[in-house]
């Protein structure tokens, strides 16, 4: 019942009352004229009154369907957001976003290492990425104690095993490993804009010791502009800076890479094309020629300047699922064009070669309730130049030039509470054998072993705690693998060198 329609003839009723109470009064024409200017006005009222109800039904409606801007953004950040996607199709509400889960996935060094742009566009699928930009960041600190067999040569592969960094035959370290910052950029629902910035003091190319500037800079290790959206079309394309679709070149270890990642994991300039969709995933990459950031280099007329779009990549896996959700078997191949081993005699990081020398790799992962196994293969189709001393008077040129090859075995078991983290695991124990084959058989650079037991525990999605033991037999650094650096022919190469670490860490992302 209307409230304001009941005092206005309450109103009315008790005027009339005392004007027929008074006969004079009720005759009188302008008590008549009074009282209908005094009608007119409860109309009004109640009209006006009508309209701000409406209006106020409007605003709740929006309120609740379009909630206001957040501390982050004013209502002008919104109103320009609001605008700038209108031709998208979606409004993003919010300017700035994090997504912790998703930040440790797309930073981490160990899995998904050259399918970034895949889960990028699955976080998306899923919801993750709900703002404009979402920022990404991680931090890795360890701390280890190494022992070899022989002064200054250490052959773990998570630092440069250089003599500017490790001196005598026992190091101790407490450091930080690697920082990342990264932003991902949803310019519109089908494009994706994506940087990296990387800290690396103990794995970057720069001379020096890990305290020296030179070492101590920021970079962008990885990068591009992607269109796909996996709602839409099984297709995608980004052009940048990023992993070759090249293997598999994942670990189970919590935090050492793989020798086969060390060997073969490329790095490069190009535009890539992908198809993703239920169990099948193909990719095929234009690679940028000349020598690469790592582990790809097609000569241009000779030299190592990278101003031709020379060299490819070409992956196809396939994922056969079994009855419960996450496990299955997948299984995939790749070809490379040109891959970094095509360096002659003395081996030195990014010289020119004179040809390219392609690669292939096979590999398979193997997911079973709280187990997962992994094995790859990969090597060059033709023997490596720098394998073989092309000195007659060199009393190391009896070994003949090889194919550069390597290949990696592991397992890990996973335990604790079920959570929805990284590997999906709370705690975890691991164990991988990896070999890196440089050189003949017997000799100096010959092999390069690597064998990882490891414990990890995710006390949070996005922080992982772990505990390594290292061995690695061999030490065959890349730069002057069969030597070309000392006035009497020998090398630095050492086959029966060792190397023991004991390591623990952690791997937090934000």
């Amino acid at each position: 019942m209307n409230i304001d329609f009941l005092a206005r003839n309450a109103l009315l009723a008790g005027v009339a009352c005392a004007a027929f109470a008074t006969p004079a009064a009720a005759q009188d024409a302008a008590l008549l004229q009074r009282l209908e200017a005094l009608e007119r006005k409860f109309e009004a009222l109640e009209d006006e009154n009508r309209t701000l109800k409406e209006e106020l039904v409007d605003l709740r409606e929006t309120a609740a369907a379009e909630p206001a801007p957040t501390a982050q953004a004013s209502s002008h950040q919104t109103a320009a957001a609001d605008a700038a996607s209108a031709g998208s199709g979606r409004a993003f509400r919010d300017t700035i976003g994090i997504s912790p889960t998703y930040a440790f996935r797309v930073l981490d060094q160990a899995v998904d290492v050259n399918s970034k742009p895949l889960v990028q566009l699955e976080a998306l699928q899923n919801g993750e990425l709900s703002g404009r930009a979402t920022l990404s960041g991680q931090v890795t600190a360890i701390a280890n104690f190494q022992w070899s067999n022989r002064d200054s040569k250490f052959g773990y592969l998570m630092r440069n095993p250089t003599s500017a960094n490790q001196i005598g035959d026992v190091v101790s370290e407490a450091l930080l490993h690697s920082a990342n910052l990264a932003v991902t950029a949803r310019v519109t629902n089908d494009l994706t804009a994506y940087a990296e910035l990387l800290y690396d003091p103990q794995q970057n190319f720069a001379a020096g010791t890990i305290t020296g500037l030179a070492r101590n800079n920021i970079s962008l290790r990885r990068g591009w502009l992607m269109w796909g959206n996996l709602d839409k079309s099984p297709v995608y394309a980004l052009v940048g800076k990023m992993d070759v679709p090249f293997g598999l070149n994942d670990t189970v270890n919590p935090f050492t890479n793989s020798t086969n990642w060390h060997a073969f994991s490329p790095l490069a300039y190009g535009a890539q094309l992908g198809f993703h969709q239920g169990g099948l995933d193909v990719r095929a990459m234009a690679v940028q020629g000349g020598a690469q950031f790592r582990s790809a280099n097609a000569p241009v007329e000779g030299t190592n300047v990278p101003s031709r779009l020379n060299n490819f990549a070409v992956d196809a896996r396939y994922t056969i699922p079994f009855g419960d959700i996450g496990d299955g078997l997948m299984v995939g191949g790749s070809y490379q064009h040109a891959t970094s081993y095509c360096q002659g005699y003395p081996v030195f990081h990014f010289n020119p070669c004179q040809d390219n020398n392609p690669g292939i790799a096979a590999y398979g992962r193997l997911d079973l309730g709280p187990i997962q196994m992994i094995g790859e293969y990969a090597q060059t189709t033709k023997a490596w130049p720098g394998s073989n001393v092309p000195i007659p008077t060199n009393p190391l040129n009896i070994f003949p030039a090889v194919k550069a090859k390597a290949f990696t075995v592991g397992g890990r078991y996973s335990f604790g509470s079920e959570m929805a983290v990284q590997q999906e695991r709370a705690f975890a124990i691991s164990g991988e054998f990896s070999k890196f084959i440089a050189g003949a058989e017997d000799s100096p650079w010959e092999r390069q072993n690597q064998a990882v037991a490891g414990f990890s525990w995710f006390p949070a999605t996005n922080f992982n705690l772990f505990a390594e033991f290292i061995h690695v037999d061999g030490f065959a650094p890349l730069n002057f693998l069969s030597g070309g650096n000392f006035p009497d022919g020998s090398t630095w190469s050492d086959r029966d060198a060792t190397t023991n670490v004991i390591l623990i860490g952690g791997t937090a992302a934000f």
